[in-house]
């Protein structure tokens, strides 16, 4: 895999890079358990959000309730409510049958994304969970980071300039993810580092897919926007935090 190719235009994008505070503590093994426990969390996230967004601007009725159904057993186990299942076999269930169906061509373009992106985010979780396992550390429900909270309170309150920034919020987390795989990777386990680097073309994509998306859904350029969420991306992975996550700040 060409990595610096992959790479470089994810540094274009993103205004900062992530402080070496952040990765010396990230390197630790101690914080390995709550790291892995937090990325878990990040892929179901990044999923539901995806799931989010076709509900409510482009999915029938029926295309709603699959997808609702499809990540139902990924919640129930994060939020504790009963026996882990067989995320691997889950998995291999899910196919192009459940996709919900639109007439709109840029609805189609946000379903075809959003539905693969579910797919993936869905597939790495699975991973994570089994390179969990592997190493015995429990799944623990933990408090989410100010991150994606942080991004989110910026997000205009009217259509369609509610819609934009939230495809721009997502571009910037997905690209995050991927700056971040990347600068830790070489400091896990020989597993961990080569699952990590798996995961650097589909996160790349993602990001992009969110820029596109926001762009065509908007009547002007959204480079302002784009440079505004930038900005406030970079503060919040720039100055101190309280709590350490796969996507805080500097460690207070």
């Amino acid at each position: 895999m060409d990595y610096p190719q992959i790479l470089s235009p994810i540094h274009n994008f993103l205004q900062c890079k992530t402080p070496q505070a952040w990765i010396d503590k990230a390197r630790d093994p101690v914080n390995l358990p709550l790291l892995l426990t937090d990325h878990l969390v990040c892929e179901l996230k990044a999923a539901q959000t995806a799931m989010l967004l076709v509900r409510k601007y482009a999915a029938d009725k029926q295309g709603s309730q699959a997808l609702l159904d499809w990540l139902k057993p990924y919640e129930a186990f994060a939020f504790r409510e009963g026996d882990e299942p067989d995320f691997i076999a889950l998995n291999k269930q899910i196919s192009k049958s459940v996709m919900p169906q639109t007439d709109d061509p840029w609805g189609r373009k946000l379903i075809d994304s959003m539905v693969l992106l579910i797919k993936e985010e869905l597939h790495h979780f699975s991973q994570v969970r089994e390179a969990m396992t592997i190493r015995n550390i429990p799944y623990i429900k933990i408090t989410a980071s100010r991150y994606a909270k942080g991004m989110l309170k910026e997000v205009r309150t009217h259509e369609p300039l509610t819609l934009i920034d939230k495809l721009i919020c997502g571009a910037y987390i997905e690209a995050r993810s991927c700056e971040r795989f990347a600068a830790l990777a070489p400091y896990l386990e020989a597993d961990l580092q080569a699952f990590y680097l798996s995961l650097l073309r589909s996160e790349a994509r993602h990001y992009q897919d969110y820029l596109a998306l926001a762009q065509q859904v908007s009547a002007d350029d959204i480079s302002d926007r784009v440079q505004f969420f930038g900005e406030v991306e970079a503060a919040l992975i720039t100055s101190p935090d309280d709590e350490f996550r796969f996507h805080s700040g500097i460690p207070a």
